[in-house]
């Protein structure tokens, strides 16, 4: 998105359209709640709410609609957000296709079939942890997984709530580290940093607060009885394009040759188990570019009226306002960590919050001298922690709503019954702050520092001056 301030005038008011954006999106949340609507909060689109916001942005900034679109071309043509609108549509299709051919399924039994039920509980988040970290998908995850866990818990006498939290910690580590994740996409796009330097950060953080939470699922989710699940067959060779994806991508390869791969892998899983044919491969291709048009599009027309706002002031006002309260590095993160959690509590969607927030987060972390890998690491970390909490978002909606349906013995459960079993996020939250001021997960920031001259690692800066040489010389000619 567009991450220049164009030397403009602090301008508070150039802000009003992200406001409208989340006025509009979480007024019609509040208002299909008190109706008692099904996913109250995702009943009104996303995509449509900023399209209003983009449109007020068009009519109260100055000049001409010509030099009004140009700005806003500018920024939705930017290379970063057509980087991160490829990686979406490709990450989208080998989810879809790996789940057509019954990988995620094959995924599910594998783990379950390797846990004796009385780890039951620390199995399943470890499992959805598994499962998060290669589809890069929450909320594929709490749906595949949890019908087979409510089952199990109700036929095994395991605490219910304290399975429901297991699976949904589990769902949003593996949300927050997945290298096909939107939410890691956004993340490291905005911030200009690799997926693999964000992920070990980010890991560092997010492991001492999965090992906790495994070692109280071990003494809180302990069954009352010991009993078999049940057949829990799978193929291996379905899991292998999980595997393959998750390991090219932590070895380092470029992002879109790991998921072309993987798509393809998927593919020829299926096609060779019979599971789909050529036919069935393309239409999931397709189908997996379509699944991701709301993201798609909600980063298109945020990274334009980014632009917008920039150019009339706005992000230099919030560095103004916030340069108020940061007197440095540690209070900058803090105030990073708040502002995308702030803007997930008000989206509902850990996405949104990162694509509202990028710019913002970009512009405090150079001037506040943040590693973006930093940087990319509290962005993706706080909004999956109030994503995984707030009762109104869709991991703990779909969680509740596929319980109830699966329950035989009548009980009710709501979305905020499973707060208190949220042990991953209270503990990632809890991590995640204690690392902003002992900076224990920092490792490769202090190894292989950031050049804010070139905006890059220092292990870069040699391929980054080849680069701009390159491209001089080329605009020369």
């Amino acid at each position: 998105m567009g991450n220049t301030l164009n030397n403009k005038k602090a301008n508070g008011l150039a802000l009003l359209p992200f406001l409208v954006f989340i006025v509009v999106y979480m007024g019609a949340g509040l208002v299909y709640q008190s109706k008692g609507v099904d996913m109250a909060f995702y009943q009104f689109p996303s995509v449509t709410a900023m399209f209003l916001a983009v449109l007020v942005a068009f009519i109260m900034f100055k000049g001409s609609i010509n030099e009004k679109f140009d700005t806003f071309a500018k920024g939705a043509a930017n290379v970063d957000v057509l980087t991160m609108l490829i990686i979406y549509i490709l990450a989208g299709a080998f989810a879809t296709v790996a789940a057509e051919m019954g990988g995620r399924d094959a995924t599910v039994n594998l783990g379950l079939s390797l846990v004796p039920v009385q780890f039951l509980a620390a199995g399943l988040f470890v499992i959805a942890a598994f499962m998060g970290t290669a589809t890069g998908t929450s909320m594929g995850t709490i749906s595949a997984i949890t019908p087979i866990a409510v089952g199990v818990a109700e036929k095994g006498g395991l605490n219910m709530m304290v399975v429901l939290g297991a699976v949904i910690g589990g769902a949003m580590f593996g949300d927050n580290l997945s290298m096909i994740s939107d939410t890691t996409i956004a993340a490291t796009r905005s911030q200009h940093c690799e997926m693999r330097d964000k992920f070990r950060v980010n890991f560092l953080t997010a492991l001492p607060a999965a090992l906790v939470t495994i070692v109280v699922l071990l003494i809180v989710g302990r069954p009352e009885t010991v009993t078999e699940i049940g057949d829990l067959s799978y193929s291996f060779i379905k899991v292998i394009p999980y595997l393959l994806v998750l390991i090219l991508a932590l070895v380092g390869m470029n992002v879109f040759l790991v998921l072309t791969i993987g798509i393809f892998a998927a593919g020829i899983v299926g096609i060779a188990t019979g599971a789909i044919d050529l036919a069935g491969f393309a239409q999931a291709v397709y189908n997996g570019f379509c699944g991701m048009n709301e993201v798609f599009f909600l980063t298109l027309l945020c990274g334009g009226m980014s632009e917008l706002i920039a150019k009339n002031g706005g992000i230099e006002w919030i560095i103004q306002k916030l340069g108020k309260v940061m007197k440095g590095n540690k209070s900058a993160q803090v105030g990073i960590a708040a502002m995308v959690s702030l803007c997930d509590c008000a989206t509902a969607n850990n996405t949104v919050a990162i694509i509202v927030a990028g710019d913002m987060a970009r512009e405090v972390s150079h001037e506040y001298k943040v590693d973006p890998r930093r940087t990319a690491s509290l962005l993706d970390m706080f909004s999956c922690v109030f994503q995984g909490i707030i009762p109104y978002g869709a991991q703990l909606l779909v969680a509740s709503s596929l319980c109830n349906a699966t329950v035989t013995n009548g009980t009710t459960i709501s979305a905020a019954n499973i707060l208190g079993s949220l042990w991953y996020c209270w503990f990632l939250a809890a991590f995640g702050i204690l690392s902003i001021f002992i900076p224990f997960a920092d490792g490769i920031c202090r190894k292989d520092p950031w050049n804010w001259e070139y905006d890059c690692a220092e292990s870069n800066v040699a391929a980054k001056k080849a680069l701009l040489e390159k491209e001089a010389a080329e605009a020369q000619q």
